[in-house]
């Protein structure tokens, strides 16, 4: 299970990621806004699946009423997935934020 720790440190492995606090949590930006923590365990990434994960995975994959205006934001539990998925989103929702190639 992925920490913030490991949020943090494979987020700003990323070209051009700085960390910032985001409406009192920590927070990622790629020119805009690329990851955020929301609260204890859970991850706010950009997707361009956020239809298709919560659809095959609700448990791990969801959004709250605040999300409804930001198709491309997913909610993640932390807890319900691995290193590598972790990676994976956080290197797709750093292309779509604007971050630049490696």
């Amino acid at each position: 299970m992925p920490t913030e720790d490991d949020v943090r440190r494979t987020a700003l492995a990323l070209p051009g990621v700085v960390e910032r606090p985001s409406w009192g949590q920590p927070a990622w930006f790629a020119g805009t806004l690329m990851a955020r923590m929301w609260e204890e365990g859970v991850l706010t990434v950009k997707t361009g699946e956020r239809e298709a994960l919560a659809g095959t995975d609700p448990q791990t994959y969801f959004w709250t009423a605040h999300h409804e205006r930001s198709p491309l934001l997913v909610l993640v539990r932390l807890d319900r997935i691995d290193l590598a998925e972790l990676g994976e989103l956080l290197e797709e929702s750093h292309r779509i934020a604007g971050g630049r190639g490696r």
